[in-house]
């Protein structure tokens, strides 16, 4: 039986993974419909950060992965904000 502990961090890392994608979808709706301007500029301006690539050389197998980059602006901070929303009241 998983804990309330392991289940609480599972929750807020889909949370994040799908408000992420969500706020994925809402800056590239609001790149095709939102005319130029100060609030396109605004929701659409996002920071990066990266971490990678990274590579796993084991005898038989070698990889590499990476570089991973998550880009964060308005817009996914407002996706995020209603998974979150959505799951603490519907979950």
């Amino acid at each position: 039986m998983i804990g309330p502990r392991r289940r609480s961090f599972s929750r807020a890392v889909w949370t994040v993974v799908v408000g992420l994608f969500l706020g994925a979808l809402f800056t590239k709706l609001a790149v095709l419909y939102l005319p130029e301007g100060a609030v396109r500029d605004f929701l659409t301006t996002s920071a990066s950060a990266s971490l990678g690539p990274l590579g796993i050389d084991l005898v038989a197998v070698a990889f590499v992965l990476g570089p991973l980059t998550i880009n964060l602006n308005a817009l996914s901070l407002l996706g995020v904000f209603i998974v979150a929303v959505v799951m603490r009241y519907w979950l």
